[in-house]
């Protein structure tokens, strides 16, 4: 089931499952919305305990179906929003088995992240862990924690994440790119109207995965043609169902789900099967290749098949990394793209001004694309702004490594923080008139400390941040060059929580060329 399927699904955890819970000992507690405690006040100089944190917390169990009953699932960041208004800039909360701080200041992140450590512990994906463990697959980079990440975290930064690698991956996502283009096109002269109204979720998605394929194996898969091989498509349709049943044993231990059969189980072991298997076929062919051919050609063959050359992680630790970057880097891109052009609809002067500063830079660089990726400051601006009001994360995590004060509140190592983005990124207190679209918030002179963190902090940042972000560029540089977008619905869309946030219905947006096609 793909990722365009998936607006109206229901929730993955029904009434019937819930009863099932009830029955194994969890009860109901007598109200279906949550108590809350008196708004923060103002705290003195002296240092309280984390008991006194405010928030939800003492009862786990009672939060978890309390949690469901307000469809916190989907709406993890709305109540996030709500929480930080009720309690202030820092609450406790636990949910099921799941406890953590939440904090929305930037002071109060430099002050987490400060306290990370030599090796950065962040939310283990439970879901994703438990897959590895019931398979015996071996743990990607994403998933490690200790010396063993650190190790190949090192390794992996300078094939993937360092700006060096810039110039490998630019003409591998500047030639998919230009395939984008030319599809679009292609699509609105068969429609023969002039233009092409349409929900682009399908087509972003496919563009995503082409360009992160591309990149990381060395080889297209076929995505921007008419036709999709089925295998292909089968991948689409697993990293779509692998998001959808995650999010929901964030809450709830997968092995209590594991143990009774739940189809929500079932389905995510099906997913992270599909998963795999199209990775093991990429890269079985991959080091086939490189064995036969002795000689290098100059075209950068992909970081899969540079890492297996660079002969310094095995090729199980790097199937698994490789696996991770693959799955995480597909949904992420596509919805921020779709969310970018949504925003862009509903602002035609700023889409001028974006459209203006591209093709000054294609001028200016003669339409060297490296150089064109260095003078585009606003069309990066606008796709940080896109990540402010549309995250992709509902929030930041990290455990702390020492003890440390927040808010006057003491904070014991060990305890698992989230800086809720979503939030902070609608908080007037950290971002002027926070409701508006203004991509050149990111061009002045005043303080973005701690304030644009999408992508992480430290040395466990998003790997894949060098990829997706030129990806991203790249995308804007084609589409504005090419089309002007324009709105369909007068409604807004929201965003609902599926372990990622995505639009809440179909985005239906116009695309008009601004020359004829080629």
């Amino acid at each position: 089931m793909a990722r365009w399927t998936l607006w109206r699904q229901p929730s993955v955890l029904s009434a019937t499952f819930w009863d099932e819970l009830m029955a194994a000992g969890v009860r109901k507690s007598s109200s279906s919305v949550p108590m809350v405690r008196q708004a923060f006040t103002e705290s003195s100089s002296i240092v309280k305990p984390f008991a006194e944190i405010p928030g939800l917390w003492k009862n786990g169990v009672a939060n978890l179906y309390n949690f469901w009953k307000l469809d916190g699932f989907k709406n993890l960041h709305r109540i996030m929003v709500q929480n930080f208004n009720t309690f202030g800039p820092i609450y406790r909360e636990k949910i099921g088995y799941y406890e953590s701080v939440n904090i929305i200041n930037p002071d109060d992140a430099a002050i987490l992240f400060k306290a990370e450590g030599y090796y950065p512990k962040r939310l283990k994906v439970e879901a994703w862990t438990s897959y590895r463990d019931y398979r015996n697959r071996k743990y990607g980079v994403l998933l490690k924690d200790g010396e063993e990440w650190r190790s190949n975290r090192v390794i992996l930064n300078k094939e993937v994440i360092s700006p060096k690698m810039l110039a490998n991956f630019v003409p591998l996502l500047d030639e998919v790119g230009q395939d984008f283009v030319a599809r679009v096109h292609k699509k609105i002269e068969r429609n023969g109207q002039s233009k092409w109204t349409t929900d682009l979720s399908q087509e972003l998605f496919k563009y995503a995965l082409e360009s992160v394929s591309s990149v990381l194996y060395g080889e297209r898969l076929g995505l921007m043609l008419d036709y999709i091989d089925p295998e292909s498509q089968h991948f689409i349709d697993c990293i779509t169902l692998m998001f959808k049943t995650t999010s929901p044993m964030l809450y709830i231990p997968p092995a209590l789900l594991r143990r009774i059969g739940a189809k929500v189980w079932r389905d995510h072991v099906e997913a992270w099967d599909g998963i795999f298997n199209q990775a093991d076929r990429c890269i079985q062919n991959i080091y086939r290749k490189l064995r036969q051919e002795s000689d290098q050609t100059a075209k950068y063959p992909g970081v899969l098949a540079s890492l297996l050359m660079l002969d310094k992680l095995s090729i199980e630790d790097i199937k698994a990394s490789v696996t991770e970057l693959m799955a995480g880097g597909v949904d992420t891109t596509s919805i921020t793209l779709l969310w970018t052009l949504y925003e862009l609809a509903k602002h035609p002067n700023l889409q001028e001004e974006l459209r203006a500063e591209v093709a000054s830079a294609r001028a200016q660089c003669h339409g060297d694309m490296v150089e064109m990726l260095k003078q585009i400051p606003l069309v990066k601006g606008a796709l940080k702004e896109t990540l402010r009001l549309h995250p992709v994360a509902v929030s930041l995590q990290r455990y702390t490594a020492e003890d440390i004060i927040i808010q006057n509140y003491h904070v014991p190592a060990g305890t698992l923080v989230q800086l809720g983005l979503y939030a902070m990124g609608r908080d007037p207190k950290v971002f002027c008139r926070p409701e508006q679209y203004q991509p050149s918030r990111w061009l002045r002179t005043e303080t973005h400390y701690f304030r644009s963190l999408s992508f992480g902090f430290g040395p466990r940042q998003c790997l894949g941040r060098r990829i997706a972000e030129t990806e991203m560029q790249i995308f804007l540089i084609h589409m504005l060059e090419n089309f002007k977008v324009e709105k369909q619905r007068h409604a807004e869309v929201r965003s609902t929580f599926e372990l990622i946030l995505l639009p809440d219905k179909p985005i239906l947006l116009t695309l008009k060329p601004l020359h004829s096609s080629p």
